[in-house]
């Protein structure tokens, strides 16, 4: 029953981590940026409107569906105390209802953000964007992460493809072959691109600063480079857990590897911002 129990915990982690950790640093996050927006660009753009009386309301309507969201959260985990204690029980049900709801966590509240900023910005917002200064940099991957980390995603990636040839050899009830390789690749590429996007493509933000612009971009490829790190691991691991005959820990696993997730992206904004030269960065400004 120990997995069982493991289980149970790391899910109220999901829950806490997800849907109250995540949500607090973001709101956090959204008044800081706020902040740092000059009062008379927002009077520009946004004339007549109280931009932070906007901006409490919309956290307000956040924090309510992340906190509905807990609720249903705490709801699954009665079910899955009274589900875990029946001997007979399968993990494939509550990898799936472990899955969905990690879905609902992200899916709802981000939907949330893009409804209303589109909802706000087409209903308020009235001046166009004037010419700004553009600061010229050369930017490279290793300017926003350590060699190391980028070595080790890809040492992870072939130690898998060995792996996966070798489970082709010893194949377990269930097992995908040659598939799985397809997969990570798959997984690797849209995150490479990802992260070629964020180097060099356009700035989202009109507001940010060329500091808060660097502290973006290493967030972003951090995240991707540590995300592949983190799904090498977590399918590695449920492949040994399936060879062992040990099927009941893969939604322990599968919440732990949630959890991951969902801190690497709170990790960029628990880190405080850090100017253009402390990133090794060397800029000039043009028009």
């Amino acid at each position: 029953m120990i997995e069982a129990y493991a289980t149970l915990a790391m899910f109220t982690i999901q829950i806490l981590a997800t849907s109250v950790l995540y949500p607090t640093w973001f709101i956090r996050y959204c008044r800081v940026q706020v902040t740092n927006i000059p009062a008379e660009r927002l009077a520009q753009l946004y004339p007549g409107v109280d931009v932070s009386l906007a901006q409490r309301r919309f956290l307000a309507l956040y924090r309510a569906l992340n906190t509905a969201i807990a609720v249903v959260g705490l709801v699954l985990l009665g079910w899955l105390v009274s589900y875990l204690q029946r001997p007979d029980w399968d993990d494939g049900p509550v990898e799936a209802l472990v899955s969905v709801y990690f879905m609902v966590q992200v899916a709802l509240p981000l939907g949330l953000i893009a409804w209303l900023g589109v909802r706000f910005n087409k209903a308020h917002k009235r001046a166009p964007e004037r010419k700004r200064k553009a600061i010229l940099a050369r930017r490279g991957l290793f300017d926003f992460v350590s060699p190391f980390a980028v070595s080790l995603a890809v040492l992870s990636y072939f130690l898998f493809v060995a792996y996966v040839i070798y489970l082709q050899q010893h194949p377990f009830p269930g097992f995908a072959g040659l598939i799985n390789i397809g997969a990570m690749t798959l997984v690797y590429a849209v995150q490479a691109l990802v992260v070629y996007l964020v180097l060099y493509g356009k700035k989202a933000n009109p507001f940010e600063t060329h500091a808060g612009r660097l502290r973006t971009i290493g967030r972003g490829v951090k995240a991707c480079v540590y995300s592949c790190i983190a799904a090498v691991v977590f399918l590695a691991l449920n492949f040994t857990l399936a060879l062992l005959d040990l099927q009941r820990w893969e939604p322990f696993a599968l919440s732990v590897f949630l959890v991951i997730i969902a801190l690497l992206s709170l990790m960029g904004m628990m880190a405080p911002p850090r100017p253009p030269e402390a990133e090794g960065l060397s800029s000039r400004p043009t028009y």
